[in-house]
C-alpha cells in the first residue's frame, strides 16, 4: 500500500512540475471547444397534440369495426411524412423562401423527414407531433417560427387526409368499380347471346333449364314419374269400368201395389251384392242373377211399367270417362317426352360435341354472373361506406395543444457542453504532463533509480532553495492560479451568457 501511495505521489509530482506545459493544453483544448460548441445552430422544437375518436354507430351498423377504423387511422399517421405531404408543408411555410428548385424542395424534404415525429400515446386516439429546425443559415427566431409552421401544416394535412381523404379515395374506388362493372357487362352480355343461339339451335327439344345432360335427366325422370301415374290412373279406370258394369242404366217402375216389380227388385239386390264387392262367382249372386234372367223371360220386367234413369250409373259414367281423359292425357305426354328424348340422344350421337361446348357456355356464364354480382354488391357496400365516413361526421378531430412557437433552444444543452469541454481541457492537459513525465528519462526517487541500474543508492540530496528562488516560486505559483482560475471564470462567464441569450429569446 505504500508502495502504491509513493507511486501515486511521484506521478502527481512529475504533472505539477509541468503544471504550465498542463494548462496551455487545457487552455487551447477548451478554446477550440466553446468555439466548436458556439457553432453549433440552435434546435428548436415545437409540439402538438391532437385527438381523432373514429368511433360511430353507423360504422359498426355498416360492418366498419372500430379495428378497421383504427387501421386507416394508423396508415394515415405513417404516411403523413410522405414525400407529397412534406413537398405541402415546404410550400406552405418559411421554408419556400429558401428554394429555387426541385433540388432545394428534394433537400428540404429529406431534412423535415428527419426532423418530423408523429407519435401516437397509450390511447390511440392521441396523436403527438412534433418537428425540429436547426437551420444554421437562420436566425434563432427564424428557426422557432418554422418549426411552429411545420406543425401547424401537418396538422392541417392531417385533418384534410382525415376529412376529405375517405371522400377522394371513395370516388376513386367507385369510378374503378363502374369501370370494371361495364365491362364486365358486355361479356356477361355477350356470353348470355351465345347460350340464346346455342339453345334455338339444339337445346329448344327439351324444355327446362341447365345442361343437355341435365335436361335429359330431367325428362327421363319426368317419364318415370309418368309412368308411375300412368298405371295408377289405369288402375282407377278398371275400377270404374268394373263398378259401370253392374249398375243399371235405367231403374224399374213402381209394381201395382205401390211397391217395387219383382224384377227391380232382383235388379237391385244384384246390384248390392256387387257394390259390397261379390264377385260373380259367388253362389248368392248366380242364384240372384238367375232369378233376374228368369223374370226378364217371364215379362216381369214390363209389368210394372217403364224405368227412369239410374243416377249412380250416370255418376260413375262420369267418373269413368275423367279417369279415361287422365289415362289419355299422361300417354300423350310420356309419348311426347320419350320422342324429345329419342331425338336429342339421336343429336348426341350425330354431333358428341354439343354436351361439352354447352356447358362451357353455361360455365363461363356463371363465372361473369357470380363477378358481376360481386361488383355491384361491393360497390354499394363503398358507396354507403363512404356516405358513412364522410356524410355522418364520424369522425372528430381536435387539437388539444396547439403548436406554440418555442423560446428556448431544445439542443445543444451549451451549458452542459461548456462545462464538458472544461473537463475535456483539463483532462487534455493532464494528459499531456503526464506523457512527457514518462517520456523524460530521469528518476525522481531513489528507489526508481535502484530498480532501474540494479544497484543500491547510497543516498540522495534534497533540493535547497533560497530565499529569492521561494519568492519567485509563490509568484508563478499565483500566477498559475489566476491562469487556472481564469480558465474557469471564462466557462462561467459563457454559461451566464448562454442563460442571458436564453431568457432575452
Amino acid at each position: 500500500m505504500a508502495g502504491l501511495f509513493d507511486e501515486l505521489r511521484v506521478l502527481l509530482h512529475g504533472i505539477w512540475n509541468r503544471r504550465w506545459i498542463a494548462l496551455a493544453v487545457a487552455w487551447g483544448v477548451a478554446m477550440l471547444g466553446w468555439l466548436g460548441v458556439a457553432l453549433i445552430p440552435n434546435s428548436y422544437q415545437s409540439k402538438a397534440r391532437v385527438y381523432v375518436n373514429t368511433q360511430s354507430l353507423l360504422e359498426d351498423r355498416m360492418g366498419i369495426t372500430q379495428v378497421q377504423s383504427q387501421q386507416d387511422l394508423d396508415r394515415l399517421r405513417s404516411t403523413l411524412a410522405s414525400a407529397e405531404n412534406l413537398e405541402k408543408v415546404v410550400r406552405g411555410t418559411d421554408l419556400s423562401q429558401t428554394v429555387s428548385g426541385p433540388r432545394d424542395i428534394a433537400a428540404k424534404i429529406t431534412t423535415l423527414r428527419e426532423n418530423i415525429t408523429v407519435m401516437a400515446q397509450a390511447d390511440p386516439s392521441m396523436i403527438d407531433i412534433s418537428a425540429v429546425s436547426a437551420d444554421s443559415t437562420l436566425s434563432d427566431g427564424a428557426n422557432a417560427r418554422i418549426a411552429q409552421q411545420v406543425v401547424q401544416k401537418l396538422i392541417d394535412i392531417f385533418q384534410e387526409e382525415n376529412l376529405s381523404g375517405d371522400r377522394r379515395e371513395t370516388k376513386q374506388s367507385l369510378a374503378f368499380l363502374d369501370e370494371q362493372i361495364a365491362g364486365r357487362a358486355k361479356q356477361l352480355e355477350a356470353a348470355d347471346q351465345r347460350r340464346v343461339e346455342f339453345a334455338q339451335r339444339y337445346a329448344g327439344l327439351l324444355p327446362g333449364a341447365g345442361s343437355i345432360s341435365q335436361r335429359m335427366d330431367a325428362a327421363r325422370m319426368e317419364i318415370n314419374t309418368i309412368e308411375s301415374q300412368l298405371v295408377q290412373a289405369q288402375s282407377a279406370l278398371s275400377a270404374m269400368n268394373g263398378q259401370l258394369a253392374g249398375t243399371p242404366q235405367t231403374l224399374p217402375g213402381v209394381g201395382a201395389s205401390g211397391g217395387p216389380s219383382p224384377l227391380a227388385q232382383a235388379q237391385a239386390n244384384l246390384a248390392s251384392m256387387k257394390a259390397r264387392g261379390w264377385t260373380s262367382s259367388h253362389p248368392d249372386v248366380i242364384a240372384a242373377q238367375r232369378e233376374v234372367e228368369a223374370l226378364r223371360k217371364s215379362g216381369g220386367g214390363s209389368a210394372g211399367g217403364g224405368g227412369t234413369p239410374n243416377p249412380a250409373y250416370l255418376s260413375i259414367k262420369s267418373m269413368q270417362a275423367e279417369r279415361a281423359a287422365t289415362v289419355q292425357a299422361l300417354q300423350a305426354r310420356k309419348a311426347q317426352l320419350q320422342a324429345d328424348l329419342n331425338a336429342m340422344m339421336s343429336r348426341q350421337v350425330d354431333e358428341p360435341g354439343i354436351a361439352s361446348e354447352q356447358e362451357k357456355l353455361d360455365r363461363d356464364y356463371e363465372v361473369l354472373k357470380t363477378q358481376y354480382d360481386k361488383l355491384l354488391a361491393d360497390r354499394e357496400e363503398i358507396r354507403l361506406r363512404g356516405e358513412v365516413k364522410t356524410e355522418t361526421g364520424a369522425v372528430q378531430f381536435r387539437v388539444i395543444q396547439p403548436p406554440s412557437t418555442p423560446t428556448a433552444p431544445t439542443a445543444p444543452n451549451r451549458p452542459l457542453l461548456l462545462l464538458g469541454v472544461l473537463v475535456l481541457g483539463i483532462a487534455a492537459g493532464v494528459g499531456v504532463a503526464f506523457a512527457l513525465g514518462q517520456l523524460k528519462g530521469s528518476f525522481s526517487t531513489a528507489t526508481r533509480l535502484e530498480r532501474a541500474i540494479g544497484l543500491p543508492v547510497a543516498g540522495s540530496i534534497s533540493q535547497v532553495r533560497s530565499a529569492a528562488q521561494q519568492a519567485v516560486e509563490k509568484q508563478r505559483l499565483k500566477w498559475f492560479a489566476a491562469a487556472s482560475g481564469g480558465l474557469a471564470g471564462v466557462c462561467l462567464l459563457l454559461i451566464a451568457v448562454e442563460f442571458v441569450q436564453r431568457g432575452m429569446a
